[in-house]
């Protein structure tokens, strides 16, 4: 990447990074053994610095504090405050700060908990997603529907209601219990599985932010043949639907 300017306006940056997205995807999809070794760099580029700032900050939890109290909307001097983070970023000195827990009760009157990262924290992950996910979408079949860009349950429900008025007799339907549970000994996908021994990511801690962001299609469908950006890479679906009749079809949806 060209890094000779520092920081990008949001229009430029965008552009540099569909550009990257474009690049990583397509040496990912024509060599599936391909290992990215050193991805860091695109992290802390300015360019991914600034698309993942505007995500963070025009997102509805934009107003949301971490442990830190501090909101993301609520940071005066941007480029400040990415200057500052890309420095700790590059000199491989970047920590994450621990999440303020939430306690969010669910319809089965049971708890789910909600971990909310510091602003720092987020611009952090928000940056590792745009880096990681075209190089982990090439490994994925256009029926997965969870946590994918521009992807939605809905679609998954559509597919299943499109397929089972064509000859499509029985849907079946699980749930993985704790999925996103860090202890888990069985993971859908590892980082490590398309990136070398060197660091290639920094600590992130909590993991990357699991929100289905708006890209601008650097992945093309080979189901329906538009132009659509796949799912996140570190995020496990949830519940798997699949609709069967002599052949196997899977839908895979995410938890909400």
């Amino acid at each position: 990447m060209n890094i000779g300017v520092p920081w990008p306006d949001l229009w430029e940056a965008e552009h540099r990074v569909l550009v990257m997205q474009t690049k990583l995807y397509q040496w990912a999809k024509a060599d599936p053994g391909r290992r990215f070794d050193d991805l860091a760099n695109l992290v802390y580029d300015p360019a991914f610095l600034v698309v993942a700032w505007h995500r963070v900050r025009d997102n509805k939890g934009g107003r949301t504090v971490g442990v830190d109290g501090v909101a993301p909307r609520s940071i005066v001097s941007a480029g400040e405050f990415l200057a500052g983070l890309r420095a700790e970023l590059k000199a491989r000195q970047f920590t994450a700060t621990r999440v303020r827990e939430k306690a969010i009760p669910k319809a089965s009157r049971k708890v789910r908990r909600l971990g909310i990262p510091t602003a720092a924290d987020r611009v952090v992950q928000a940056s590792l997603k745009l880096v990681l996910e075209p190089v982990f979408e090439a490994d994925f079949k256009p029926c997965s529907y969870g946590f994918r860009p521009r992807r939605q349950a809905q679609d998954a429900v559509a597919e299943i209601r499109y397929l089972g008025s064509r000859t499509y007799e029985w849907v079946f339907e699980s749930d993985i219990k704790g999925v996103l549970r860090r202890d888990r000994s069985h993971r859908s996908h590892e980082p490590g599985e398309r990136s070398g021994r060197k660091q290639a990511c920094p600590r992130l801690g909590e993991g990357v932010p699991t929100s289905r962001d708006p890209h601008r299609g650097w992945a093309q469908s080979e189901h329906d043949h538009r132009h659509t950006p796949r799912r996140n890479p570190l995020a496990a679906a949830g519940q798997h639907r699949s609709v069967g009749a002599g052949r196997a079809l899977h839908t895979q949806v995410g938890s909400a």
